[in-house]
C-alpha cells in the first residue's frame, strides 16, 4: 500500500505524460509495493481532476476480459477504466495520431444503459434488463508507460489504458440479437486484419458488464442510465498510425470506422 502523497505524485506523473506525450517508466518498477487498490485510487485521482476541470463521466470500459490476457497479466479478473465525454472521437473526423503516444484500436460491442445498474448484487439478468441497446464500437487505447511495458497496476492506474472511443450509428435491442454470437471483422486500409466473436469476452459480454457494476461500487462508483459500457475486445489490439483507416463490421449490429491522420 502506498502513502496518499505517493499516489498523488504518481497520478500527476501520468497526467503530465498524457499532456506532454512523453511516456514514463512503469510505476511498478519504482514502486514494487503498489497494489490494485493503490492503482484504482491513482486512476480516480486523475478522473476527479478532469471532472473538476469540466469533463463528464459518460461510462466505463472493461479491460483484460479475455482468459489469454488475464493469464498474461497473472490475474483472475478484469480491470476497468472511465470513459469521459472529452475522450469521444467520431467516424467522420480523422483523429490526429500525434495526439497519442502508442495508439491501438480494439473492436467491441458497446452497451448503452437505459436504467441504473445495481451495485454489489448486479446479475447478468439485471444488465440485460437495463440495456437500451448494443452499438458497434471501437476503443482507442493508449499507454502513458514507455513501449507498453506494463504490469497490471500500471494499466489500472493509467485509466486501464483507455484513451478514446467511437460508436457506430446502429442501435440494436438486446431482444433482437444473440449477444454471445456476434461475429466481428476488422479491416485496416481495406485489408482484413482480425476476425473474432463477442463470446471472446468472458464467454458473454454481459458477464463483463455485471462484473463491472459489482466492482466499481467498492470505489464509490455506480453505472447509471445513459452510460456507455465497453465490455472488452472481440479481437487483439492493433497499432494505429497516420493514414490508417479501420472499419469494424459486426453481424447483426452494423459497423463503425475510425481513421487517423
Amino acid at each position: 500500500m502506498l502513502p496518499p502523497a505517493t499516489r498523488e505524485a504518481l497520478a500527476a506523473d501520468l497526467a503530465q505524460a498524457e499532456r506532454s506525450r512523453r511516456p514514463i517508466a512503469p510505476l511498478t518498477a519504482a514502486h514494487p509495493q503498489i497494489d490494485v487498490v493503490d492503482a484504482y485510487e491513482i486512476q480516480l485521482i486523475n478522473i476527479r481532476q478532469r471532472v473538476a476541470g469540466g469533463a463528464r463521466v459518460v461510462g466505463h470500459k472493461v479491460g483484460l476480459s479475455s482468459l489469454a490476457m488475464q493469464q498474461m497479466m497473472g490475474v483472475d479478473e478484469p480491470d476497468y477504466g472511465h470513459l469521459l465525454d472529452e475522450m469521444q472521437v467520431f467516424e467522420d473526423k480523422p483523429v490526429p495520431a500525434a495526439n497519442y503516444l502508442y495508439p491501438r484500436v480494439e473492436v467491441e460491442v458497446g452497451f448503452i444503459l437505459a436504467d441504473d445498474l445495481p451495485g454489489a448484487e448486479c446479475t447478468e439478468d439485471d444488465v440485460l434488463e437495463a440495456t437500451a441497446a448494443f452499438a458497434p464500437a471501437i476503443e482507442l487505447i493508449d499507454t502513458r508507460i514507455t513501449d507498453w511495458k506494463i504490469a497490471l497496476c500500471d494499466t489500472i492506474a493509467d485509466n486501464a489504458s483507455s484513451a478514446g472511443y467511437v460508436l457506430g450509428k446502429e442501435r440494436v435491442s438486446p431482444k433482437d440479437v444473440d449477444i454471445t454470437a456476434i461475429e466481428a471483422v476488422l479491416t485496416r486500409n481495406g485489408e482484413v486484419v482480425a476476425k473474432g466473436r463477442s463470446d471472446a469476452v468472458l464467454g458473454n459480454p454481459v458477464t463483463a458488464v455485471a462484473w463491472l457494476s459489482r466492482k466499481v461500487e467498492s470505489f464509490g462508483v455506480r453505472l447509471r442510465k445513459g452510460d456507455i459500457v465497453l465490455p472488452g475486445s472481440c479481437t487483439r489490439a492493433f497499432d494505429a498510425g497516420p493514414g490508417d483507416n479501420f472499419v469494424a463490421e459486426f453481424s447483426g449490429l452494423g459497423s463503425v470506422r475510425l481513421s487517423f491522420e
